[in-house]
């Protein structure tokens, strides 16, 4: 498929999803969204993926959404904003859904839907001059693409409260301090060090990624004992898989395992 608002690229069992709208500081339009939902179909459709990066072109990261596609749609605005939003929806709760472990890749600043994609993802990465701000309200509008779900859970909800009521502005070394990013490397540094990261997950139990991530989703929303149940039940299946078996026996034979992420 072609793409006109981001590359996708499958290598080595890493899918690359890159913002490429260097020219409106890959702002998120309708497009963009249906393209993110479209390769992350693809992600979720391609069992050989096994880790995925979201990344992007040109200094920003995604500035928020395109207030200039907003505004030219007059009236119908909020047929707009549905249409977009529900495709960039869609996209976040497939990725969120895959066995792959998500990577993000923050070279620049991440506003609005781009802090989101950030936050969103399960590991992130960012230049020591990225910047990272909500801004939603700045422009009268409340925050999406999952910002409002997941921060509080990353950060707790007085954070949370505070960037999307102020908009302050975080840098990449106050991002990590909170706990919105996992580290903040020298920029040119950034592609090498969630190369070799990426390369780590797409070698590993995938399957037991994919359970990690789902138990770690449905732990705010249940109680200790449902949480140990869910907790018994994924730890059974995954005895019970290839890469289970051989986790367990390249341990008992102290060698390192080779996972292949199958069942």
């Amino acid at each position: 498929m072609t793409y006109r608002t981001l590359d996708f690229a499958i290598e080595d069992n890493i899918a690359t999803i890159t913002l490429n709208r260097p020219g409106a500081a890959n702002a998120m339009n309708p497009l963009m969204g249906k393209e993110l939902s479209l390769s992350a179909i693809a992600c979720q459709e391609n069992t050989a993926v096994r880790a995925v990066i979201i990344k992007a072109n040109g200094k920003m990261f995604c500035a928020g959404g395109d207030l200039s596609e907003f505004a030219a749609a007059g009236e119908a605005i909020g047929a707009l904003m549905r249409e977009m939003a529900g495709d960039l929806h869609l996209a976040i709760s497939r990725l969120t859904r895959l066995n792959a472990p998500v990577i993000a890749a923050v070279q620049g600043t991440a506003a609005g839907a781009g802090f989101s994609l950030a936050v969103a993802a399960d590991i992130t990465i960012a230049a020591d001059h990225a910047k990272f701000t909500m801004a939603y309200t700045n422009a009268g509008l409340s925050p999406d693409g999952s910002s409002t779900y997941f921060l509080p859970r990353r950060i707790g909800d007085r954070k949370a409260r505070e960037l999307m009521l102020t908009n302050r502005v975080l840098s990449a070394e106050e991002a990590v301090s909170w706990g919105i990013i996992n580290q903040a490397v020298p920029a040119d540094q950034l592609d090498s060090t969630v190369d070799a990261l990426a390369k780590q997950l797409a070698n590993g139990p995938t399957l037991a990624f994919g359970s990690v991530k789902t138990l770690l989703n449905q732990s705010f929303d249940n109680g200790l004992e449902t949480q140990m149940e869910l907790e018994t039940r994924e730890i059974a299946r995954l005895s019970t898989t290839a890469d289970g078996q051989e986790g367990i026996q390249a341990f008992l034979a102290k060698r390192k395992p080779e996972f292949t992420g199958k069942n």
